[in-house]
């Protein structure tokens, strides 16, 4: 899979930038985030009104760097679910210049399906597994 069906834009802030003037490797976490919970809006499996009915937690987060992103560049997030297990999906980020295409970084997330309300673990439920796969066009497994 080297295409992404879904973007997230992020506007590069003074705030996101380190002493060396460019994006701080931690702000790369948020971006991600962002980008997994547009993504999810999207479609239609949280509303983003109440993080109770999130629906997952991050377990394992791999982040590459590869250039370095300046304030003022226009940047966006690639998305996409490679994998669907019983309890976990595996989700990839791409971020690059909106401009080029020019790859900055890029991203891996294992995250687990979670109730918050019982603070446990839960199997990814039917609505997704369908809406994530008819979203990707592939079955994901």
């Amino acid at each position: 899979m080297t295409d992404y069906k879904f973007y997230y834009p992020i506007q590069v802030r003074y705030s996101d930038l380190d002493p060396q003037w460019h994006v701080n490797n931690s702000r790369f976490l948020s971006f991600i985030e962002s980008a997994r919970l547009a993504y999810i809006q999207h479609l239609h499996l949280w509303d983003g009104k109440s993080f109770m009915e999130l629906g997952m937690i991050v377990a394992d987060v791999h982040l590459v760097y590869l250039k370095p992103t300046q304030l003022g560049q226009n940047i966006r997030v690639g998305i996409r679910v490679t994998r669907i297990g019983n309890k976990s999906l595996d989700f990839d980020y791409q971020i690059e210049d909106a401009d080029n295409g020019e790859v900055m970084a890029t991203a891996t997330t294992v995250m687990v399906a979670y109730s918050y309300h019982s603070l446990s673990t839960i199997r990814v439920t039917d609505e997704w597994r369908k809406a994530i796969s008819n979203f990707e066009q592939i079955s994901i497994s």
